[in-house]
């Protein structure tokens, strides 16, 4: 039988530090403070709830492939400490926690949190017939902010502009930090047929691509905070996360990705938390 262990990095928990901190921080940009804390914690709920569902149900779609490459083989479906079945319930059951999650925080979420559900799913599909699969992910997780905004005011106020701006912010960044990601793959990729920017571009092209996009996530990050009209705090999280930023890309090269691990969940991991606590200084302090 499964361990809470064994589901816990099935759905690789930790990594909710990714999307959470960026949902927060519009959530606390949209309440300018606290948000109340039963909006805060369905908030929260939602967040872990569909990112839960995404997750188990990639490593159910991805278990015939997971179990050929040597890099994933050791995952808890192909390793048999999770049942597939088990992992299809899991994805189920998460999803409808967020949409009855959804629900609680009114109309505008409830409907559109099933639209949301199945762009969560259908990205475990992507790879197989689009090579932009990246960006897929990064709208998946993009989106998280303006869910929290909307949560938070209740209906679409014209202030969801800066909420689109962070959103923007985040879906550059993850599709930026996948590609170098997916780098480890790519013959992999290419040999199995599955689509993605390394296996169709190459190596070098990938990570300048990835440059780019962590370019524009600099830009769209100082023009929300133009927008929020934040302060000291967050414009030194911008530069501790932009520090960051430029470190992932020093120590990945296209001739060595050793450290790929290091850039795709030190640094990454570093970036929201920085960027919320920015956000919440300057909301909540200042």
């Amino acid at each position: 039988m499964a361990s809470a262990s064994d589901y816990l990095s099935l759905v690789r928990f930790s990594h909710s530090v990714f999307a959470l901190p960026f949902a927060l921080a519009a959530a606390w940009v949209a309440a300018d403070g606290v948000p109340p804390l039963e909006r805060l914690a369905w908030i929260v709920l939602c967040a872990v709830a569909a990112r839960t569902s995404a997750m188990a149900y990639n490593r159910f779609v991805d278990r015939d492939v997971d179990a050929v490459n040597p890099r994933t083989a050791r995952r808890e479906i192909p390793a048999g400490r999770v049942g597939a079945s088990a992992a299809l319930a899991l994805a189920l059951g998460s999803g409808a926690i967020f949409v009855a999650g959804a629900w609680m925080l009114g109309p505008w979420c409830g409907w559109i949190s099933l639209p949301v559900l199945a762009l969560l799913l259908g990205y475990s599909h992507a790879k197989r017939f689009t090579f932009l699969c990246h960006a897929w992910l990064g709208l998946c997780l993009g989106i998280a902010p303006l869910g929290a905004w909307l949560a938070v005011t209740g209906e679409p106020t014209a202030g969801m502009w800066t909420a689109a701006l962070l959103a923007g912010a985040v879906l550059t960044w993850v599709a930026g930090f996948d590609l170098i990601y997916a780098c480890q793959d790519a013959d992999f990729d290419r040999a199995r047929g599955l689509s993605s920017i390394p296996a169709r571009f190459g190596l070098g092209r990938s990570l300048a691509v990835s440059a780019l996009l962590h370019v524009l996530t600099v830009a769209a990050l100082v023009a929300f905070g133009v927008e929020a009209r934040l302060g000291f705090g967050f414009w030194l999280a911008l530069a501790v996360a932009t520090a960051l930023l430029v470190w992932q890309h020093r120590i990945v090269r296209p001739d060595d990705l050793s450290r790929v691990n290091a850039a795709f969940f030190t640094a990454n991991g570093w970036v929201g938390v920085a960027l919320f606590a920015g956000v919440v200084v300057d909301v909540s302090v200042l």
